[in-house]
């Protein structure tokens, strides 16, 4: 939910963003899950948190920096914390999707 392009334009576009951690909420009540906005608006901060303070520490030349809960986020995350999923190309069909996508319909594939 969170990586939807909209909603990724708004947390960059707004200062307040209430009404979009609300959108985040409700489109994972719709998935099943249950989580409020202020849960949404933690977990989104602290990674938003985390990447700049990994970006930071990936500059050459700059002073090692940290964040609350930097060493248990990255064990968490692996030190992949982009938000956009990575995408596969199909240059001969012209089509991509999400990694997720590709290996959905690989698991179709090998249910026929």
């Amino acid at each position: 939910v969170w990586g939807d392009e909209t909603v990724l334009a708004e947390l960059r576009s707004k200062r307040r963003n209430a009404n979009t951690y609300a959108k985040v909420s409700k489109g994972m009540q719709d998935r099943g899950y249950t989580r409020d906005a202020q849960q949404c608006r933690v977990k989104i901060k602290l990674r938003q948190v985390y990447q700049k303070t990994r970006d930071a520490n990936s500059r050459s030349g700059s002073e090692p920096q940290t964040c609350h809960f930097y060493d248990e986020l990255h064990a968490i995350l692996g030190g992949a914390a982009s938000t956009d999923p990575p995408m596969w190309y199909d240059s001969i069909c012209g089509s991509s999707e999400t990694t997720e996508e590709h290996f959905r319909e690989e698991e179709d594939d090998d249910n026929d």
